[in-house]
């Protein structure tokens, strides 16, 4: 190359990125009505869990929600399951994940540590957190490396408690009472990836007691709409008594009064964001809308075995009167550095925009 194409070529480089001024203007997450309170909603975490190096982004995504509790007013954070790839796996092959399962459920607890005794999580199980490596079975080592004790700020909103697989009482399927947003008062309703006939029936019967009536019921579980905002219908996994998005809104969701929000993950395309969510708003028995939200990312940033999913969350801005839910998609990731801070947000109107709750 001819100096005055090598010259021309760096005048081009620092012309895109040598001044500051010419970088996009960065506006860093903030409230727009400081008496607001914030969601933070985390996509399934398998891809960063799996391999050792991918790990980090997973805890800085993490120690961002730490650092933004006070400037954003978080008052809960939610995971959409598939917090390992393999629940019980002895020799990772290096492809699906270079860590033991028992390694990755060390270190997605450990990540979380973080956020004990400053904030409340909550976390549903997804197929890759039962079986071996996806279901083929209801085991889980979830209550294990997450029992109520280990956040101080679960502890005291835990209010009532479903039975696993086993019969055994369990966090897969459990109750809490969030901390109160504005004057609403809301419970969130866990439940396990494709829940059991009984399961649902218990949620049924739990959220429609008389001491819940004047409460807003949000639902977390895994499995529940495909990203062109269709249910899931089926899947190949070898449980007994399935139940995903369908029969969940049959069973559960229609019939419930009290249900305003559903979350969940599960699904992805390589490198598609669109892929990774959906979004729809159906009316319950009683009338009222129901916003159900898919939201996960773990197939961005290389696809199956990249990254683990660019660092994009999403916040949830639920502002003081009540109705209004402001949604925007972050990555603390891209935000770290001035050189790719033009990528922190997502603008499209499918990653940002407003609910109004009836």
């Amino acid at each position: 190359m001819n100096f005055s194409k090598l010259t021309f070529l760096l005048l081009l480089v620092l012309s895109n990125y040598g001044t500051d001024a010419q970088i996009p203007a960065y506006n860093a997450p903030a409230l727009t009505n400081q008496e607001s309170q914030t969601l933070v909603l985390l996509p399934d975490p398998q891809t960063y869990i799996k391999f050792d190096y991918n790990q980090p982004i997973f805890d800085l995504m993490l120690e961002w929600v730490n650092t933004n509790i006070k400037t954003l007013n978080i008052a809960s954070v939610l995971c959409t399951g598939d917090l390992v790839e393999q629940n019980e796996h002895l020799y990772p092959d290096g492809v699906n994940g270079n860590q033991t399962s028992v390694q990755q459920w060390q270190s997605v607890s450990e990540s979380f540590n973080v956020l004990n005794g400053k904030v409340p999580y909550f976390l549903t199980t997804g197929n890759h957190d039962y079986g071996y490596q996806s279901a083929e079975n209801r085991k889980t080592f979830f209550d294990a490396y997450f029992p109520i004790q280990k956040n101080s700020k679960n502890q005291p909103l835990l209010r009532e408690t479903g039975t696993n697989a086993q019969g055994k009482p369990s966090l897969t399927n459990a109750l809490f009472e969030l901390p109160k947003i504005g004057n609403e008062k809301y419970l969130l309703l866990v439940l396990e990836f494709a829940p059991r006939d009984e399961t649902l029936a218990w949620a049924r019967e739990t959220i429609a007691q008389e001491k819940y009536s004047d409460y807003r019921v949000l639902l977390l579980t895994h499995a529940y709409m495909e990203s062109n905002n269709e249910y899931i219908k089926t899947a190949g996994y070898k449980l007994t008594g399935p139940n995903y998005g369908d029969k969940i809104w049959e069973k559960l969701i229609y019939p419930s009064t009290n249900i305003r929000m559903v979350f969940a993950g599960h699904i992805g395309i390589p490198d598609d964001p669109k892929g990774h969510i959906a979004f729809r708003t159906d009316n319950n028995v009683s009338g009222k809308k129901v916003h159900q939200m898919v939201f996960n990312a773990q197939a961005l940033g290389g696809g199956w075995h990249g990254n683990g999913g660019d660092g994009w969350l999403r916040l949830l801005e639920f502002l003081p009167d009540g109705n209004t839910i402001k949604v925007k998609t972050f990555s603390p990731l891209f935000a770290i550095s001035p050189a790719t801070r033009n990528l922190a947000w997502r603008k499209d109107p499918v990653d940002e925009f407003t609910i109004q709750l009836d």
